[in-house]
């Protein structure tokens, strides 16, 4: 959980990171991450991303920003209550997410990204019936994949979940599309919608 978002640390789809400055920022994919909780206060992603992926070109230490997308959804406006009353809404996304700010330490180290794609490896192909593993195939092709590839590391030192859950709107049409979204079996966005709705009801 991240400020009440739940995420997935690696595996979600369409999570990104980007470092701080400047203000085009490099992009990868980070579905090759995974969480060390015990190394620092909030934890250390460790991952790697191919070294023709301009991320890893910065200086160790530099601040780096990982968006993890928690679940998200499609909003029609005929979901709205009040849309059949005055017609005045139109379609929307609403979204939950994390945003993990750290420091960056960059591994242009073999040993480093061996131990990460073999963590990697153990932990997405031990739900297969045969595992496969590096030892699977020629140490050559492996020495020479590995080369093309650099590791890094984030320390968490900030947590912040951020939440687009048409909040401006009036609680019943909050609390319908809620209602739809669970019943479409988006329990991520329908629920938190649920309660955006009862809280503001009792917020007055």
């Amino acid at each position: 959980m991240l400020n009440g978002v739940k995420t997935g640390w690696a595996g979600e789809p369409s999570q990104s990171w980007r470092k701080q400055r400047p203000a085009r920022s490099p992009t990868a994919d980070v579905r090759r991450c995974e969480l060390d909780s015990l190394a620092g206060a909030l934890g250390t992603l460790r991952c790697h991303v191919a070294r023709s992926n301009p991320v890893w070109q910065v200086s160790s230490g530099d601040e780096m920003l990982v968006v993890f997308r928690a679940a998200d959804a499609y909003i029609s406006p005929q979901w709205y209550p009040s849309k059949h009353e005055f017609h005045k809404q139109v379609p929307t996304w609403n979204y939950l997410v994390a945003h993990a700010h750290g420091r960056l330490t960059v591994h242009d180290d073999e040993r480093f990204v061996r131990r990460n794609v073999a963590k990697l490896t153990h932990r997405h192909e031990s739900s297969q019936p045969v595992p496969w593993k590096m030892g699977d195939a020629p140490r050559e092709f492996i020495d020479t994949l590995v080369k093309d590839i650099v590791g890094l590391e984030i320390e968490i030192t900030r947590l912040i979940g951020k939440a687009k859950l048409s909040q401006t709107k009036e609680p019943r049409d909050i609390r319908k599309v809620g209602e739809v979204l669970v019943a479409h079996g988006n329990l991520g966005v329908g629920q938190a919608m649920l309660a955006a709705a009862a809280r503001k009801v009792e917020q007055g």
